[in-house]
């Protein structure tokens, strides 16, 4: 009896860790440059795309319209560290509250090196 009980627990510690092991194996380590900034301009156009996006800017911000540009800090494990508007014609400021607290709330799909961080400029058009 204490046998079957010691190997079902083994077997339930298996089990779980199989299943934490592949989503962490989904995020692949990019390690260029250009193919961060490919694959960061990718996403965030995606996210300014998505429906839950959508309807959150056009319920507070019907109004605003623009082109905004900003530098987009990724750290290692894929999270946005900071986000810094460099130049925009909107002047709302609660919509560029808004956009930073959207943009740091994500995470990227890809991880990089130990220790890497990039910055990115985006250029994001309403």
């Amino acid at each position: 009896m204490k046998k079957i009980l010691l190997l079902s627990k083994m077997l339930l510690i298996i089990v779980l860790m199989m299943n934490v092991t592949p989503t962490q194996a989904q995020r692949k380590i990019l390690t260029d440059e250009e193919v961060v900034q490919e694959e960061v301009t990718k996403e965030i156009d995606a996210v300014f795309k998505a429906d839950d996006f959508t309807k959150k800017k056009n319920k507070k911000f019907k109004d605003v319209a623009g082109t905004m540009i900003v530098d987009i800090g990724v750290v290692q494990n894929g999270k946005v560290s900071s986000f810094f508007k460099v130049d925009s014609d909107i002047k709302n400021i609660d919509f560029i509250n808004f956009m930073s607290d959207y943009i740091l709330n994500h995470k990227f799909n890809f991880k990089l090196q130990k220790q890497q961080r990039y910055k990115i400029r985006y250029t994001a058009i309403f």
